[in-house]
């Protein structure tokens, strides 16, 4: 193969067709060829860097090229590669572009068509891979930057919250904890967990508080108890939560911000329906929320508060059960109970 030029596949059952194209196109290009879809998708097997075009005979034996490239489709890599279809005059032009050819060249050859065509498309192949760099490299330099804000606000929250020391680093443990434990023992969240990336859950967590930044002073850092008024007022950090965490981008455009809407917003509510904001129930409440409920509640009542003692693991243990099916999913509560000594070691660790 020379270097530093494009390669292109040729793929057709004429061995002299195969030669045509190779004398029109070898002094600009590396031509590798194929005489049929099967030993064509071998080559792709194998070849690195993949061609940057397909010429592919519409009609041969063993495989056709429209077999072939619907196999292409199917695979990630193989799908982004433009194909020209090598047709006969009588093969039907739209036939041709509905099945996905970014253009096709006539039996028999012109030479200049060919080059012009093949030019073309490497040409725009080029640009397109060029923008998918820039594109994906902006996009990880946004994710980062956004990254880095979102924990950037964990970190306010419990500089602001006094008494919340080394909560969300807690919190965060105790909710992998439990997603680990419901993947590897392939429960039915399983496969719903690995959809939603448990690394991803784990980071959106640390913002479930987010909007106890804009709960006021005197009931955040309230030394006792809040009065009824007060406490309908701090029930309000999961709606502002949401807000929160809707004015850095459109959730529906990053599955973080997604976990972290759904967990500011749900983590209150309750498998029978009787928590807040909006007093859903069982599976209508986000899997994230329903998981980060449980981190939650442990860690508050292990936790001393200037109007509280904290409870031992064992208590805590006792609450969890008891709310197994009225406050908590029960899955993910036997979850818990069953790596309680795991919880536990988080628990004396971090704190």
């Amino acid at each position: 193969m020379i270097e530093n030029k494009p390669t292109i596949l040729a793929v057709d059952d004429s061995f002299v067709n195969i030669n045509i194209l190779n004398e029109i196109l070898k002094d600009e290009y590396n031509v590798v060829t194929a005489g049929n879809g099967k030993e064509a998708l071998e080559i792709l097997g194998d070849i690195y860097p993949l061609p940057k075009l397909i010429l592919l005979d519409f009609v041969m034996p063993i495989m056709t090229g429209s077999e072939m490239y619907n196999l292409m489709k199917t695979n990630e890599k193989l799908k982004r590669i433009p194909v020209i279809f090598v047709t006969s005059k009588d093969d039907s032009e739209c036939e041709l572009l509905a099945a996905g050819a970014v253009d096709f060249i006539h039996k028999p050859f012109k030479a200049e068509i060919v080059k012009l065509r093949v030019k073309n498309q490497i040409s725009l192949k080029n640009y397109s891979d060029s923008l998918e760099v820039l594109v994906a490299e902006k996009s990880a330099e946004v994710t980062q930057t956004l990254n880095n804000s979102l924990q950037g606000l964990a970190g306010a929250i419990e500089d602001r919250d006094l008494e919340s020391s080394e909560h969300i680093k807690r919190t965060q443990l105790y909710v992998k904890a439990i997603i680990d434990f419901l993947v590897g023992s392939d429960s039915i969240y399983a496969q719903q967990l690995i959809e939603l990336q448990p690394d991803i859950i784990m980071k959106a967590s640390s913002l479930h508080d987010v909007g106890k930044l804009a709960i006021p002073d005197k009931i955040l850092l309230k030394p006792d108890k809040l009065t009824p008024d007060e406490f309908e007022i701090m029930k309000t950090h999961t709606t502002r939560g949401k807000k929160i965490i809707h004015r850095f981008d459109d959730v529906s455009l990053s599955q973080f911000l997604k976990h972290c809407e759904d967990i500011c917003y749900s983590h209150h509510e309750r498998w029978d329906g009787n928590g807040y904001p909006c007093q859903i129930a069982g599976n209508a409440i986000p899997l994230t929320a329903r998981i980060l409920s449980l981190a939650d509640v442990y860690d508050a009542v292990t936790s001393k508060r200037v109007y509280k003692d904290a409870i031992s693991h064992e208590q805590a243990m006792e609450i969890i059960t008891q709310g197994r099916g009225t406050q908590f999913d029960p899955i993910v509560t036997d979850a818990m109970l069953l790596i309680s000594d795991q919880i536990k070691i988080i628990a004396q660790t971090y704190r």
